[in-house]
């Protein structure tokens, strides 16, 4: 019996497709470049032959019509990931202690759903690293929203920074909330 080698299938750092589907998506000129770059014996390989003269059975002005659409939609889906990318920097992520009973407290974690991030397995995450309950509920804002039971705030909020650092979101404010000082400043109002 022979075996046989696994293959190893190289994806695109800017679709994350593989480089042979990049000419499909919209940002075509991106992929190209950075397959360029960063690979360029696949690039030659792939892109050698389209470097000929197109001689394809459509007139100039459909093919002209046609590179306009397409620069029009690379550019619209461009401007799209840009303010994806504003409104993940300019929204936060709070954590909420509550307090249950005089020394038992929960952290209620929101915000999460404009990263991306499923709910539901950063809950089972949280509930095997500390230890203890998770649950998912849906907010007043029919929003998710994590619950854990204990103090550990502090510790939530280290693995959130490092979380978003990882996919690149370093600026994104991550706030703790105590519950228990707006309470002491609402009888005190009283």
């Amino acid at each position: 019996m022979t075996e046989i080698e696994p293959r190893s299938i190289t994806y695109c750092g800017i679709c994350s497709w593989p480089p042979e589907f990049c000419e499909f998506g919209l940002s075509k000129k991106k992929c190209q470049a950075w397959l360029e770059t960063t690979h360029p014996d696949l690039y030659s390989r792939i892109y050698a032959a389209s470097d000929m003269p197109n001689v394809s059975t459509l007139s100039l002005e459909k093919e002209n019509k046609l590179s306009e659409e397409l620069a029009k939609k690379e550019h619209k889906e461009e401007l799209k990931q840009e303010r994806n990318k504003q409104l993940k920097l300019s929204s936060k992520i709070t954590i909420k202690r509550i307090e249950r009973n005089k020394r038992k407290h929960i952290i209620s974690i929101s915000g999460l759903e404009i990263f991306e991030i499923d709910t539901k397995k950063l809950s089972k995450t949280f509930a095997s690293k500390f230890a203890t309950g998770t649950s998912v509920v849906k907010n007043a804002e029919k929003k998710d929203e994590i619950l854990i039971q204990g103090d550990v705030s502090d510790e939530a909020k280290e693995y959130l920074e490092k979380l978003l650092s990882e996919k690149g979101l370093d600026d994104v404010k991550v706030e703790q909330i105590d519950d228990k000082a707006k309470k002491k400043k609402a009888q005190a109002a009283a």
